[in-house]
């Protein structure tokens, strides 16, 4: 689907097959094409059926990237059409894992919130915020959404703030404040008679509208290509002319981070790796009629990986292994 069709011209059902058709000719990338149809499923309103793909995704022989978010996904359907007692049970499962990926914590958070179910969707975000942010000053682009659902349950409970919620209000970047987006008054002000408060409404829904237009405009990280010491060698023995773009592996490690850090200098949010294959790159390179020796192909290999949804954000979590893939911890590692 055309990410600038109008949702009123999508045939849910339509799309839905044709992923799970794709997912069956491209096997490596079925964990994403079969969440994405299973997504639209549930907007066709065929939640059963939406119920079934995630489920064969847990049930496949072959180990998910991400098991946490299709679990939470799963949960959230279930409880949409009155299995309220397995979703709460698979919640349960995936706060209890603790996943590094803020995704599964921000969806069983929001389920939790959409029930009415305030102080438990509470506790989640403030678990993931705990795990995943902790004293971060400048929190990871992926993080952001944990802080703004805590930032927005906790107006609702009507708490004062604390760090985290300013910590959520350096970080958002709308000209509306987060106190007035997340006012619980809100609702309120859409039935008056008042021309002014019906004026700043209108003011706050253009800043979410911007808000989610940002977010859309980048749907994936802006990612930078990782190749594995195995794979570099192979891909320089069997392209000569790539010698000059990696003189080894460890000046290619050493390029990723140092590139992935100006990009953040910049005020680039959203950053990822993207891991390359040479198998991978060689079929790229043939789909687009191109010699996998040019230079020139390696961005565009790159954002190609990071749209099917094979993008690691950086930098890693607080704890969390480097990305290099050497086991060490990031922070004694690239991260120091």
């Amino acid at each position: 689907m055309r990410p600038d069709t109008p949702e009123e011209n999508v045939d849910h059902i339509a799309e839905a097959a044709r992923l799970e058709r794709t997912a069956g000719l491209y096997p490596e990338d079925a964990e994403h094409l079969l969440v994405q149809a299973s997504a639209h499923w549930e907007l066709a309103g065929d939640r059963p059926a939406a119920t079934a793909l995630y489920d064969r995704l847990l049930q496949s022989p072959t180990d998910l990237d991400n098991p946490h978010l299709v679990r939470a996904l799963k949960a959230s359907n279930l409880w949409e059409y009155g299995h309220e007692a397995e979703a709460r049970a698979i919640i349960d499962g995936v706060r209890a894992a603790g996943p590094r990926d803020p995704a599964p914590w921000v969806i069983v958070a929001e389920s939790l919130e959409a029930h009415d179910e305030l102080e438990a969707a509470h506790e989640t975000f403030t678990e993931a915020a705990r795990l995943l942010v902790s004293d971060a000053q400048e929190p990871p682009y992926s993080t952001h959404p944990v802080l703004y659902g805590r930032h927005r349950v906790r107006r609702m409970l009507g708490v004062a703030h604390d760090d985290w919620d300013r910590l959520a209000d350096s970080v958002h970047s709308s000209p509306v404040s987060l106190d007035e987006l997340h006012d619980p008054k809100r609702v309120w002000s859409l039935g008056s008679d008042n021309p002014a408060e019906l004026q700043a409404e209108i003011s706050r829904l253009r800043a979410e509208l911007g808000a989610f237009r940002q977010a859309l405009s980048r749907p994936f990280p802006v990612a930078v290509l990782h190749w594995p010491a195995g794979e570099l060698a192979e891909l320089v023995a069997a392209y000569p002319a790539l010698a000059d773009e990696y003189p080894s592996h460890d000046d290619h490690l050493a390029t990723i981070e140092a590139s992935l850090r100006e990009l953040a200098a910049s005020g680039t949010a959203n950053l990822g790796i993207v891991t390359g294959t040479v198998p991978s790159y060689e079929a790229f390179a043939a789909s687009e009629g191109a010699s996998p020796g040019e230079t020139e192909l390696l961005p565009q290999y790159a954002t190609t990986l990071a749209a099917r949804g094979l993008a690691v954000g950086w930098p890693p979590q607080r704890g969390a292994a480097c990305w290099c893939g050497s086991g060490a911890a990031y922070e004694g590692c690239h991260g120091k």
